[in-house]
């Protein structure tokens, strides 16, 4: 066998109900990731099936969505105000997820939402058309929240070089914008939509309706890893000092417990399907699907507001043989959308294509050559699943 990068699974095995493999990552956060790091995946079962498939598999005939909507109503109702505050923070893009949860939030279920947005790093333009409809037509409060563009710039590059992980600082600040901002409002309840646990992280989280708040636990911030660099390794190189990391820092768990912040899931009290969220949000706050597919995909509406969104995917395909149309048709075979046979033509057609169209404006984004760009990613193919044919990188491994 080749020894395998990050930990993973040496024999590559395709789930038999949808088109993932054992080769996906079960955290969507890494705040290390090397070479050689242990790297928990998603699980199987012994009849060769993904825990993303189960979990589906127990939506449709266990879980109670009547009870569960009661579970919601009656947690609503303890954080119902009626002085004129907010009474719910609801972190988001204005894409379908967010616009879906905060819509029927407010005008459903008659809760007083704030929504707060983690800036993309470069809006595209149909995702900034969709931020202000979200806003204008959705009728919902906002703040958008843009990190300091240089050292926000700087980890999107270490990101990068350093773990092949652009999207890393990004989703950090993305995952603690709702609490931080929860506990500056006085605001106890922070609204997430769905939990990734449902598309195979851990399992166990689908069946607790809130984020753990020892999530947020860092010790101390300068130990904190952005980029792929402590925190106080980035400071010593003189460009920024410990202040700058503020909105990468997330409040402590004693913190939040102290403010009685709780974060939950809408997708626990409330059955998810990503595509009937996209039909929602069309219809009431004026979403728009892109004019084009994304590239490395067949879909036109999921996370089309970042420039930089496809480089994430892309990066994935690398490290793990995963790319955005495997994510994409995985998900929508298990809804019931497209066949398995539908879903891997997509795979074998999309998922390697590489994301040429803002290619040119991520170099120049993250201040790197495209020399630069590629002997990266040459680093970070693993050669259990990668070989080199004719000069050419050809994945040794295709669901089938």
């Amino acid at each position: 066998m080749t020894k395998a990068f990050f930990g993973l699974p040496e024999d590559v095995v395709f789930c038999k109900h949808c088109v993932i493999s054992n080769q996906r990552p079960s955290s969507t956060v890494e705040f290390k990731h090397k070479k050689d790091e242990k790297k928990a995946t998603i699980g199987f079962d012994d009849q060769g099936v993904c825990d993303a498939c189960r979990y589906h598999e127990t939506k449709e005939k266990q879980i109670s969505w009547e009870k569960r909507e009661q579970a919601l109503v009656a947690l609503l109702d303890q954080h119902r105000r009626n002085d004129g505050g907010y009474d719910v923070i609801i972190p988001g893009s204005g894409g379908k997820d967010s616009a879906y949860t905060s819509h029927i939030l407010k005008y459903k279920y008659g809760m007083n939402p704030l929504t707060v947005t983690w800036a993309p790093h470069k809006y595209t333009e149909i995702g900034w058309k969709n931020f202000e409809n979200w806003v204008h037509v959705g009728g919902l409060d906002n703040i958008l929240f843009t990190p300091n563009g240089k050292l926000h710039r700087y980890l999107t590059q270490q990101a990068f070089l350093n773990l092949l992980h652009p999207f890393q600082p990004f989703i950090v600040g993305q995952r603690i914008i709702g609490p931080l901002m929860a506990a500056k409002f006085g605001v106890k309840l922070v609204m997430y939509g769905e939990n990734q646990a449902e598309y195979g992280n851990n399992p166990d989280d689908n069946y607790v309706p809130t984020m753990d708040r020892k999530f947020f636990s860092v010790g101390n911030p300068e130990e904190m890893v952005l980029g792929g660099k402590p925190v106080k390794e980035i400071i010593s190189e003189g460009q920024f000092n410990l202040n700058d990391f503020a909105p990468y820092i997330p409040p402590s768990a004693e913190y939040l417990e102290s403010k009685e912040v709780e974060v939950h899931y809408l997708g626990y009290y409330l059955k998810w399907d990503p595509q009937e969220c996209y039909y929602y949000a069309v219809e009431n706050t004026g979403f728009q699907a892109n004019s084009e597919r994304t590239e490395g995909t067949y879909s036109k509406y999921s996370s089309i507001d970042d420039r930089i969104d496809m480089f994430h995917y892309y990066t994935t395909l690398i490290k793990f043989g995963i790319g955005r149309a495997t994510y994409d048709a995985a998900q929508e075979i298990r809804n019931g959308k497209i066949t398995r046979e539908e879903g891997v033509h997509l795979v074998h057609k999309y998922d390697q294509e590489f994301p040429q169209r803002y290619f040119k404006e991520f170099l120049e984004y993250i201040d790197i050559t495209e020399q630069q760009f590629f002997e990266t990613v040459e680093r970070f193919r693993s050669p259990h699943l990668w070989e080199k044919v004719d000069g050419k990188w050809i994945l040794k491994h295709h669901v089938k």
